[in-house]
């Protein structure tokens, strides 16, 4: 549970560059984009891997590009569930996709090497 409170926070961390980087990408708090990452989370965890399942054919045409268009569809769901998470298009939600997918990414990394340190230690 910690772990995906951290990963949470680390979207939110993402989303937040997003929303300073992309236009089109607003949201009103910050406990509103938290919100946003725990639900991005969830549905990741959920609703992804069925679309990934259904779109496999084409994801392996486009040698997994295709999975940046299923997370911004992810981010525009999200968009459309939160109140005050707003993203304007699809563009927008491309280009936040690639950011959350960067900070996730170092997310992991970090999360790695903790779970490496409290194995030796523990």
């Amino acid at each position: 549970m910690l772990h995906f409170l951290i990963r949470a926070a680390f979207a939110a961390f993402g989303l937040a560059i997003a929303a300073r980087l992309v236009g089109g990408i607003t949201y009103d708090a910050p406990m509103t984009l938290f919100l946003a990452a725990l639900l991005l989370g969830l549905v990741n965890a959920l609703l992804r891997p069925l679309l990934i399942l259904l779109t496999l054919p084409l994801t392996v045409l486009t040698f997994g590009l295709f999975l940046l268009v299923i997370n911004a569809a992810m981010i525009l769901l999200v968009s459309r569930i939160i109140p005050g998470f707003q993203v304007a298009g699809f563009t927008p939600a491309l280009l936040a996709a690639l950011i959350t997918g960067v900070t996730s990414w170092a997310a992991y990394m970090l999360l790695g090497d903790i779970n490496r340190l409290t194995a030796r230690n523990g």
